[in-house]
């Protein structure tokens, strides 16, 4: 389970900025940025039809208080090809930010897999846990962050155009007032303008400090939300061991748990928005009221018309708007800092993994042998494991690696295949050498049975009848004509019949070297005893690195690397509880089975 935390530094806006500028400066820069001009301009449109729409209402309700019929007819036809060009505009910029989003979103998904995949990325960060449910941020961050910067920048760009379009028609059209302080008559020029201003600035900072504890929520809720659709996939994915075990009840539990911190979660969410809505509500309701209140004495003293009363209203309106972009944006905005935040640190971790110095050098020789020298495996917090001194691999040698559970066995195995930097030494594998890792439980992909076999090449790398075959020597001949389905392959066959297909790759890709970590643990003696005799006989000169607790394997095997403690290194922990270190002792095993 990981450990649920916040980001330990506070994201700054250069930080933000490195997420956002690749995409603008990336081999599609010119269709990103005349899609964003194009927006632009038609944002830069609806402001300028806002504007006209504002004397609008001046000539249109003056007309009514004149009771000018000519008049109202003409701004009648002029009201409507102003609506059907504000529909326009409306529709074709949200038409285009779409498209823009979607591009963005494109590009970033596929930078973003590149790296979580090259350099094992995505197995050294669940290895260290340096980032919760990377899943969840390519698919759902990546996503909030295209569509959150686009509708926010292009949002605070409208209300700057708007308030530098409509503060001087407010300005002009609300004149000045006059009122006695102290025995001396003031005067305000542009009343209504220092009033619209006074007005948003209070509003911000109420919103401001109701909802502050809103980015912190939100960035939780998503991480909760991950974990808790995590498990459930893990349920849908192990539903024949929750089965066998009967463990129905405990996952409700488990499930429970983590719903529960949903929920609890929420309720903080829905507390802090119910007084968010509660200002702003009362924000947005009283800005209806207000510029009539502010502007009444003057109306009422004949200074201006109803069409002026209207006008300075409407403008009041656009330049209160204006203002208020952090108010009416506020929420929009602590979601997406939250999801910047989560990708801010998803993005550190994958760029750490890129950045830190694999402590295990694996470089590649020409010299027909893989050579290991002063090797040392650590846990990935910095725990010594094990450690042997100088050893070399040998084209056509069978190793059996045996130790206690836990001594590093499949630890060492994955460092000679290069997957595991946590420790000191030095590896080299002969160039031309191609290295195949059967695990315990062999990974299938969804997709036809076909490309199942062939992963991780593609489902055409392999003839028909070169799969059959193999299918009829791992005694599979009933699969034979599945090759074309599709199904989870992993729920749909047995770990006996998972463990034959990952041989019948082996044999398929026929590697210089194969590791099997348990890759036969699933089989009984018979079939062991088969798919260790097809691999010697279709894989004569291939080293074969097995890692096994079954004597019967023994007899397939020259070399035993044997996990010993080393009773000098003992250390403590932290928390008290010992962890040995082991050492390896290299012997020739005789031709009796099981001899030792």
């Amino acid at each position: 389970m990981h450990t649920i935390t916040m980001p330990k530094e506070r994201i700054h806006w250069r930080q933000i900025w490195r997420l956002i500028q690749p995409y603008w400066v990336s081999e599609e820069k010119w269709k990103a940025r005349g899609l964003l001009l194009a927006i632009v301009a038609l944002a830069l449109g609806m402001v300028y039809l806002e504007v006209l729409f504002n004397t609008w209402n001046r000539d249109f309700y003056n007309a009514l208080e004149t009771k000018n019929y000519p008049v109202f007819r003409e701004q009648l036809w002029r009201f409507s090809y102003l609506a059907f060009s504000s529909i326009a505009v409306a529709v074709y910029r949200i038409y285009l930010t779409q498209s823009l989003q979607m591009r963005w979103r494109m590009w970033m998904t596929r930078q973003y897999m590149a790296r979580w995949l090259t350099h094992q990325a995505y197995y050294r960060i669940e290895q260290k846990q340096s980032a919760d449910n990377p899943d969840q941020r390519i698919a759902e961050d990546l996503n909030l962050l295209c569509s959150g910067a686009l509708s926010l920048s292009l949002g605070l760009l409208s209300s700057v155009v708007t308030l530098l379009s409509f503060v001087g028609i407010l300005w002009s059209v609300s004149g000045p007032i006059s009122f006695m302080l102290s025995a001396q008559e003031i005067t305000i020029p542009g009343y209504m303008v220092w009033f619209a201003i006074a007005y948003a600035l209070a509003g911000s900072l109420a919103v401001g400090w109701v909802g502050r504890p809103l980015v912190a929520k939100n960035f939780m809720q998503q991480r909760f939300e991950a974990d808790f659709r995590f498990d459930l996939i893990r349920v849908r994915e192990h539903a024949e061991a929750v089965a066998l075990y009967k463990g129905e009840a405990q996952e409700k539990v488990q499930l429970s748990g983590r719903f529960q911190r949903i929920r609890d979660n929420w309720w903080g969410i829905m507390r802090t928005t119910k007084y968010l809505n509660l200002v702003s509500t009362f924000y947005s309701q009283f800005a209806i009221i207000f510029p009539f209140l502010m502007a009444a004495p003057r109306y009422f003293s004949g200074a201006i018309t109803l069409g002026g009363l209207m006008q300075i209203s409407s403008a009041f309106g656009q330049v209160q708007g204006a203002l208020s972009w952090f108010v009416s944006a506020f929420t929009d905005l602590a979601e997406w800092k939250a999801s910047v935040n989560r990708l801010a640190g998803f993005h550190a971790a994958v760029e750490d993994v890129h950045a830190e110095l694999d402590g295990i050098t694996v470089t590649a020789n020409n010299v027909g042998a893989i050579l290991v020298d002063q090797l040392r495996l650590n846990l990935p917090d910095g725990h010594a494991l094990a450690a042997l001194s100088s050893i070399d691999i040998q084209m056509g040698q069978h190793i059996l690696v045996t130790g206690p559970s836990g001594c590093g066995k499949s630890t060492l195995v994955r460092a000679l295949a290069g997957i595991w930097p946590y420790g000191s030494g030095n590896i080299e594998i002969p160039q031309s050498w191609k290295l195949l890792f059967l695990p315990q439980k062999s990974y299938l992909p969804i997709g036809t049975l076909r490309a199942a076999v062939a992963y991780p090449t593609g489902e055409k790398t392999y003839t028909d009848l070169a799969i059959q075959h193999y299918f009829d020597l791992c005694n599979l001949p009933h699969l034979k004509s599945l090759l074309d389905q599709t199904d989870n392959w992993e729920q749909r066959l047995s770990p006996g019949e998972q463990q034959r297909i990952a041989f019948v790759r082996a044999l398929l890709t026929r590697p210089d070297v194969l590791f099997l970590d348990e890759a036969s643990s699933a089989l009984d003696t018979d079939a062991e005893e088969l798919v260790y005799q097809l691999i010697l006989q279709e894989l004569p000169d291939a080293v074969i690195v097995s890692i096994a607790h079954r004597e019967s394997v023994v007899k397939h095997h020259k070399i035993r690397w044997q996990f010993v403690v080393d009773s000098q290194a003992n250390v403590v922990s932290d928390d008290e509880i010992s962890r040995r270190q082991y050492t390896i002792q290299c012997s020739k095993l005789g031709g009796k089975p099981g001899a030792r």
